[in-house]
């Protein structure tokens, strides 16, 4: 699946606006907030490997070959 960058706006802005209509400013629960859609909007990435790393008997090596959506 690929980055859902729409929604992750979407839910950006419903934060933004929900912590403005409030009286209680509360910059921890903002933060907090944030970092959770953030986690999940990277989270959401597809990793395609292709090729090029080879582990024939120790530490990985080459060149990672493929892409992130």
């Amino acid at each position: 699946m690929a980055l859902n960058t729409e929604g992750y706006k979407a839910e950006i802005l419903a934060l933004i606006t929900e912590m403005r209509e409030r009286t209680e400013i509360s910059d921890e629960e903002y933060a907090d907030r944030w970092a959770q859609a953030t986690e999940q909007y990277i989270k959401s990435a597809t990793i395609n490997y292709l090729s090029g790393l080879i582990a024939p008997t120790g530490a990985v090596t080459g060149t990672f070959n493929g892409t992130i959506e």
